[in-house]
């Protein structure tokens, strides 16, 4: 049971473990700072080194923007979307999409979901469907806390309390399948699941339905999740990617009062088997 099927990958943490304790012990060792190894270590040097690459591997955008490109036109020119459009740096979400029946459906980028930036979205009065795309490119991330991170501890909280739908989550990018993520779900290079786009071999996407209606203590605690065929977007996403009934999760939120305080409870399902479920905590928005 899980709430992700992809894992961490454990030969590479062991390998970022052990190369990170490489640099913080030889990073003297390296470039033209003139610096002896005692002043080194003194002097900002090192500390500023790792945050000023720590911040560009975060703020780029440049790469997942392509993948999303790639990922986008070839579906239009398979006819799974009719057009799509970049939002723009105006606006807070990040693409807009006609399907072919004239829907509209909104994708708003988020990163690994485990972070503050998961709780900023605000959907658009347009968007008959909004879906939050995690596009999270850092190979030593953990899948499973991620997950369960995002849609549980942050997204729930935000649906509720903002009363923000979301229609469904997709987790996948470009490191999915590859030697630094192994995706779980395809049974070798050959698998014929896999679609081959430019210079990506890509699995099938992760794909999380949520409740079309707003969860409430008194007037609806218990909504449940969409089908799938009800959120054209994620469906099209299926069709042109192969995904199946192991690759589709059903999302549950429970909301309830006890005391004075509103508490929730979280319950993933795939493929007719609850695969992760938590207990009530109260609602503390991050």
């Amino acid at each position: 049971m899980s709430v992700i099927p992809c894992q961490q990958n454990a030969e590479l943490q062991v390998k970022i473990r052990e190369f990170a304790e490489v640099l913080k012990t030889q990073s003297h060792r390296l470039g033209e700072h003139g610096l002896n190894e005692f002043e080194f270590y003194n002097s900002g040097v090192f500390r500023g080194a790792i945050e000023r690459v720590r911040g560009q591997f975060s703020a780029t955008m440049r790469d997942k923007r392509e993948f999303v490109q790639h990922v986008l036109n070839h579906m239009q020119d398979t006819s799974f979307i009719k057009e799509w459009n970049s939002a723009g740096s105006e606006n807070r979400h990040d693409y807009t999409v006609t399907m072919p029946s004239g829907r509209v459906a909104v994708i708003e980028l988020k990163g690994c979901l485990d972070g503050n930036n998961t709780n900023i979205f605000e959907r658009p009065p347009h968007a008959e469907e909004f879906i939050l795309w995690s596009v999270c490119t850092n190979p030593g991330a953990d899948p499973q806390h991620n997950a369960w991170s995002g849609i549980h501890t942050r997204l729930s909280a935000e649906i509720i309390s903002r009363t923000q739908r979301v229609d469904g989550i997709m987790i996948w990018d470009m490191v999915c399948g590859t030697i630094d993520r192994p995706c779980p779900k395809l049974t070798g290079e050959n698998d014929p699941r896999i679609t081959v786009l430019s210079h990506y071999h890509l699995p099938p996407p992760c794909i999380y339905l949520l409740p079309a209606t707003i969860p409430s203590p008194r007037n609806n605690p218990h909504p449940p999740p969409q089908r799938l065929e009800k959120v054209e977007m994620l469906q099209s996403f299926a069709n042109c990617f192969h995904a199946d009934e192991n690759d589709i999760n059903y999302v549950q939120f429970m909301v309830a009062h006890e005391g004075a305080e509103t508490v929730r409870s979280t319950t993933i399902t795939r493929n007719g088997a609850e695969q992760h479920k938590s207990n009530k905590p109260p609602i503390r928005r991050s």
